[in-house]
């Protein structure tokens, strides 16, 4: 068994409706989710003229390969009907792998750790939620550590906590 640490988004449609479904079919086909963050309301990053996002991280456990795990993400993505129009545009679902274990990968489907993960606020304060003391298997700091460094000044706002 494997511990992936996921990123999960969108900022189309009922956006809280739409991370529920997510977690659900990530539940029934990816894995168990043993720990979810509250979710967050972040302002669109990279292309800023859309709706803003919701975000959540999930720590799943999971017995598929990380290639496996990513074609079943896609694949969930597609049947809640993401399109790839526009990069960085908006999305029904985004569902990204930040890391499994201490995993560095890279493919042309998949890099691990995600290579924007210490970059983005959005990402890493709901992971700091749920998994502070992770270590990054490349930068060799924690998540909370890479969070109080993290160059990225968008406003992120704690909407909930998940019961």
């Amino acid at each position: 068994m494997s511990t992936a640490y996921l990123l999960i988004g969108g900022n189309l449609g009922n956006r809280s409706a739409n991370l529920q479904k997510a977690v659900f079919n990530i539940e029934q086909t990816c894995g168990k989710i043993v720990q979810s963050s509250a979710i967050y309301e972040t302002s669109a990053w990279g292309l800023t003229q859309q709706p803003a996002f919701y975000n959540q991280a999930l720590a799943l456990s999971t017995q598929l390969s990380p290639h496996g795990l990513m074609q079943a993400l896609l694949s969930i993505e597609l049947q809640m009907g993401r399109t790839r129009e526009i990069k960085m545009g908006p999305r029904v679902i985004d569902l990204d792998i930040l890391l499994i274990d201490q995993l560095v990968q890279h493919t042309d489907l998949l890099q691990l750790p995600h290579p924007s993960l210490a970059l983005r606020r959005f990402a890493l304060l709901p992971l700091a939620e749920i998994a502070p003391d992770l270590m990054h298997p490349i930068l060799q700091k924690s998540i909370q550590s890479l969070l109080e460094i993290c160059p990225d000044q968008l406003d992120v706002q704690k909407l909930s906590t998940v019961a």
